[in-house]
């Protein structure tokens, strides 16, 4: 394990209190740019993680994100976006913060140093070895989710990291580690930019790779869209238009009797 905190290093950039707002969003934009080369650079390790959380999640497991700070908020942004968009329950993929629910709009302080208290909240999940759990720290050695880890990693249970540093104590912890590296942040230290935007691209290609292997897309749809507000119920009305030829009232009267789109076109489409 290294030393070496490429996410805890100093800005490329001087002076930034003396900066004009162009030069400062131009800078910021300039940095943006690193992130996707480095997220490029980890799709083998996602790869992994995904075909092997597959064949879990289709035996009944479930797909955990651990972490602390904006990392635990991302992959609870994560993991609350699923069900609606892809008409599973709320217990397939599962997103846990250090300090719980209030730690979403508010920081919990020492939350995330506690190395124990994210594997004891695992347990009220009944976790198993159908599970994969996947921490996320940007530093690599959050205590809380390093714990998580090294836990679920001894009992069996599939293992993941997505972080920032290079050879981190958490992607020692875990059998599969995507590491992005994308440099230092425009800011010092301000791991909620570049990291998190690393992260963020990461999360929505496991979870979007996962629903599809999974079958929640036909083509290109999301066919099991929950229906929970209007502009939701007019796109899969257009979709069963387009499908299966029906005018609006009609297409928009299934979708409404049946619930889902996919619903529709395994009862109706020839």
């Amino acid at each position: 394990m290294t030393n070496q905190s490429i996410t805890e290093s100093e800005s490329l950039y001087n002076d930034l209190d003396q900066m004009s707002v162009r030069e400062l969003l131009e800078g910021i934009h300039e940095e943006d740019k690193k992130v996707l080369p480095a997220v490029y650079k980890t799709i083998p390790q996602i790869e992994e993680l995904v075909l092997k959380t597959v064949e879990r999640i289709k035996k009944g497991g479930r797909l955990f994100y651990v972490g602390a700070g904006t990392s635990g908020r991302l992959g609870i942004l994560d993991a609350s976006e699923i069900p609606p968009t892809y008409g599973v329950g709320y217990d397939v993929v599962i997103g846990l913060i250090a300090g719980g629910d209030q730690a979403i709009r508010k920081a919990v302080e020492a939350a995330e140093d506690n190395v124990e208290l994210g594997w004891q909240e695992l347990q009220a999940f009944d976790i198993n070895e159908l599970d994969t759990v996947v921490g996320i720290a940007a530093s690599g050695r959050t205590p809380y989710v390093v714990g998580v880890v090294r836990q679920a990693r001894a009992h069996g249970i599939l293992t993941g990291c997505i972080t920032n540093n290079p050879e981190s104590e958490l992607a020692q912890n875990v059998d599969i580690a995507i590491e992005a590296i994308v440099g230092p942040e425009f800011v010092s230290g301000s791991t909620r930019m570049k990291s998190g935007t690393s992260q963020k691209l990461i999360l929505n290609m496991i979870t979007t790779t996962l629903m599809i292997k999974l079958g929640r897309v036909k083509g290109n749809r999301m066919v099991n869209m929950q229906l929970t507000n209007q502009k939701l119920v007019q796109r899969g009305t257009r979709m069963i238009m387009e499908e299966l030829g029906f005018d609006e009232e009609m297409s928009r009267r299934l979708l409404l009797v049946h619930g889902s789109v996919n619903k529709v076109l395994e009862n109706y489409k020839k």
